[in-house]
């Protein structure tokens, strides 16, 4: 299939997505209702990566007329702790959402049907090394809420119309290794609904083209990482982001977490979703800043991460945090009231000798006094920040403001800090601006060559950077171009003498003509 019909077919089943999630909602907001959506989705892809799964293994053995959703409930029990093993999880033949999807206009009790095969799914985990990643993900489906519609008929009035409208979708099948239009589907409804949900959408989900120009950087001559990590791992884009970049064979484990609960969901589905397996993801639930879940699996061999912007956080209101490994050495706290570089300090403590942290910035922490300020002098005196990269405005969904990449490491080839420009390196498409390959090649590029490049890139020694009161911000060492015109103020002059003297004689020439048609009055 060629590059063309293959982007066409894509566009065909994102229009489709999109076509449903609207139709479908009805009444309940957008925002909320991608729950089902996704859930619904992530239930129809476990259900047929199973039965890919287990079908492969039993043709494989010499059966190739075994079809395991036409199996007896009490057959497929023998398969269970095996599956369980390898998979992480168990679905029975008659609750895999092919036969469930098929009865479901006819089971006036679909609701408890539905509550209980997502009930089963994560039960299966239980007292299993899966648990944990199994467990809760289908607490956002709610399949007795009254948003759905509030008489349970026209709640599964709905559940059949998603069912349906889910199962309908042309995302291939796992024989032909279609497995990654489930992701991308996954992908194109979050970039949707953060898109329409505005600010909160923002949270949530990074543009796909600026979390690749993070995850590059951080893997910057390398073939394979050992272990990625975001600190705020939304819905775990950033991190699957690797897959896209490096494949995912060569990524040793995915590590993250996330203080909201619906979307710490949200993200280990994705895990699933493109067909990560349990093993090689930890998503943590908590809040990172005081309550940090990986301590046994850092430091990390590359950190990406689009924090909460300038979020309050406990700070020095707790005793204990100045104290605390990761904040300690900087001898200062984040304020209260901007948690930005909290989140940094963080990710600097975490991160491995050989290691490279890409971080999206709010402007003022580049800049701004006090305690903002002690952090940046501890940083830069220790030559952990490698770069600092202006990104165009009106990148992010929900926000207009020009965000930062800061770059850091622990192994550095130079005393300095690499300064790039790159607010005019994007295309402006549709309401948004976008980071197309061009421009993400050249912020690569420039980076990877760390030379001096005018009006676009500069590499300021950390000296120069302390004389500069430990201001990082990129408009302070890179001359922006003059694009102002040069005007010959002479000529200037003479052609305003011209237009003020012809405007005079067409005001005589008109109060002629006035004068005229008065008299002929």
């Amino acid at each position: 299939m060629s590059p063309t019909t293959k982007e066409a077919q894509r566009a065909e089943v994102h229009k489709t997505i999109w076509r449903i999630a609207n139709d479908l909602r009805g009444s309940v907001d957008g925002w909320d209702f991608k729950t089902y959506v996704l859930g619904m989705l992530f239930y129809r892809f476990i259900s047929e990566n199973l039965t890919a799964y287990l079908n492969k293994l039993e043709h494989e053995a010499g059966d190739v007329d075994f079809d395991y959703p036409k199996l007896s409930d009490a057959d497929a029990e023998f398969g269970r702790r095996d599956t369980v093993d390898e998979k992480g999880f168990y679905i029975l033949p008659s609750e895999l959402f092919t036969n469930v999807r098929a009865r479901a206009a006819r089971d006036a009790n679909l609701n408890e049907t539905l509550e209980r095969v997502f009930r089963n799914i994560e039960g299966s985990a239980v007292g299993t090394e899966s648990e944990p990643d199994l467990k809760g993900l289908f607490d956002d489906l709610d399949v007795n809420s009254s948003k759905l519609g509030n008489t349970v008929a026209k709640r599964n009035e709905k559940l059949v119309k998603l069912l349906d409208a889910i199962g309908d979708l042309p995302l291939g099948n796992f024989e032909d290794n279609s497995i990654d239009l489930f992701g991308d589907a996954y992908e194109y409804l979050m970039q949707m609904y953060a898109s329409q949900a505005g600010k909160s959408g923002g949270e949530y989900y990074t543009p796909q083209e600026v979390s690749e120009v993070l995850t590059k950087i951080t893997v910057a001559g390398k073939t394979r990482v050992n272990r990625v990590y975001d600190p705020a791992a939304g819905s775990g884009s950033l991190l699957l982001t690797f897959v896209k970049v490096l494949g995912k064979d060569n990524v040793g484990g995915f590590y993250g977490q996330e203080i909201n609960l619906t979307t710490y969901n949200l993200a280990r589905i994705n895990m699933f979703l493109h067909d990560v397996n349990y093993e090689k993801f930890d998503i943590a639930h908590g809040d990172t800043l005081a309550d940090p879940q990986h301590w046994d699996d850092e430091p990390f061999e590359a950190i990406v991460s689009n924090p909460p912007y300038s979020i309050k956080w406990e700070g020095d209101a707790n005793p204990l945090l100045i104290n605390d490994e990761r904040f300690a050495p900087a001898g200062v706290l984040a304020p209260k009231s901007k948690a930005d570089l909290a989140f940094t300090l963080h990710i600097l403590a975490w991160l491995a000798v050989n290691g490279t942290a890409a971080i999206v910035e709010f402007p003022g922490v580049l800049y701004r006094g006090g305690a903002e300020a002690k952090i940046r002098k501890y940083l830069i005196d220790n030559n952990y920040v490698d770069a600092v990269i202006q990104l165009p405005p009106d990148l992010f969904f929900g926000t207009t403001i020009a965000t930062c990449i800061v770059v850091l490491k622990k192994s550095k080839r130079d005393n300095g800090v690499f300064f790039i420009d790159a607010s005019a390196e994007f295309t402006r498409q549709g309401n948004k601006n976008k980071l197309l390959p061009a421009n993400q090649n050249r912020i690569l590029d420039t980076l990877t060559a760390r030379e001096d490049v005018e009006h676009f890139a500069k590499l300021v020694s950390n000296d120069a950077i302390a004389e500069n009161a430990y201001n990082i911000a990129v408009s302070s060492y890179v001359e922006q171009e003059d694009l102002r015109e040069v005007v010959d103020i002479t000529e200037l002059n003479k052609e305003i003498a011209r237009i003020v003297a012809r405007q005079q004689e067409l005001r005589v020439a008109i109060d002629e003509i006035v004068a005229d048609l008065e008299g002929a009055g």
